[in-house]
């Protein structure tokens, strides 16, 4: 059961290591560090994989560190996402382990508020954080309110939190075996549903808030999903989910054929196409206003092809992942398929 967590301040006890792994990241990694540095409450160590940057990264990294702060870079080349948070977590000390991005800002008081239910009387086992966009372009918007929930959309006993904000005991990591190491995306939400099959409790903490850029382009975008359908297709993950997205697609057009006879068919259409885009526009009406019109067309305009951008995207993807799970045999832990 997740548990709400108070907006106060706090002064947490238990040591923190921020745990991360990133691959050329030179463009972003300075807003992150710069955002880390600022944190109201700052982790006890920081430790970092680099799995075999060649854009200067590791220079970065390596200047930051020499500049006093507690960080130690791991240097895996090869690795992937699961692999380098586990190297990470497991080069780290402290009992509470967060984690991270690289591509994101930290709210100030990101760490603070995260890892604040570690100190209650009864503490939990992992602690919620949540996730904004930072928009830089009409289509980012968009983007960002098509593809992302806002905290209010959040129902709190069925969230999975990613790991561009979350945090947990090192115990928890440890017993449900770290990140799945033969998964190359999904990979949180296979961790995330290995420590719910074990019964590990969670802390919802919408303040804990990081923000990242969305993909800058539709074709940036269309690569992204197709990774994630195709870790959902090599983890079994939804499987009536994605049938319902195949099931829609194939049964649009037979109802479109057949509204030209029975006109009345068009109502339940227009209904369907409404819900399909009423709530990206209301996530993007408070930020409308501060664009030009031209902006605002714009943005309005990309939801529905965003739409079906990610459908195609996750359609194409998905079956793909089967095909590797088939292959491979890759056998799951997780019970859970459309929690």
């Amino acid at each position: 059961m997740i548990q709400p967590v108070s907006t106060r301040r706090r002064g947490i006890t238990r040591r923190v290591a921020l745990c991360l792994t990133v691959l050329n990241e030179a463009a972003s990694i300075g807003e992150l560090l710069t955002s880390l540095a600022a944190q109201t409450r700052p982790p006890d160590e920081i430790v970092v994989t680099d799995g075999g940057s060649d854009d200067g990264t590791f220079d970065i990294l390596d200047h930051w560190r020499a500049g006093g702060h507690p960080l130690t870079v791991l240097r895996q080349p090869g690795a992937n996402i699961s692999a380098g948070r586990n190297a990470a977590i497991r080069a780290s000390t402290a009992p509470i382990v967060a984690v991270t991005d690289a591509g994101v800002r930290l709210d100030p008081d990101w760490l603070e508020q995260l890892v604040a239910p570690f100190d209650d009387a009864d503490p939990p086992d992992v602690s919620a954080g949540f996730f904004a966009a930072d928009s830089r372009s009409a289509f980012e918007l968009a983007l960002g309110a098509t593809t992302l929930p806002h905290a209010t959309d959040i129902r709190p006993d069925r969230f999975l939190p990613s790991s561009r904000s979350v945090a947990f005991t090192r115990d928890a990591w440890a017993r449900v075996g770290g990140y799945p190491e033969w998964l190359d995306y999904c990979e949180d939400l296979v961790f995330d549903l290995a420590l719910r099959e074990h019964g590990f409790r969670t802390a919802w903490a919408p303040d804990a808030v990081v923000r990242f850029r969305p993909r800058p382009t539709p074709r940036a975008f269309y690569v992204q999903y197709y990774r994630y359908a195709r870790g959902d297709g090599k983890a079994d993950l939804w499987r009536t989910r994605h049938a319902i997205r195949y099931a829609t697609y194939l049964g649009a057009p037979l109802m479109l054929a057949l509204a030209r006879r029975r006109s009345w068919l068009l109502a339940p259409l227009m209904v369907a196409g409404i819900g399909y885009v009423r709530r990206p526009y209301a996530r993007m009406r408070p930020a409308l206003a501060a664009l030009s019109p031209r902006e605002r067309t714009a943005a309005m305009a990309w939801v529905p092809a965003i739409r079906v951008i990610g459908d195609v995207a996750k359609m194409v993807g998905y079956p793909v992942g089967v095909m590797w799970r088939r292959r491979h045999g890759a056998a799951r832990r997780i019970v859970a398929r459309d929690a």
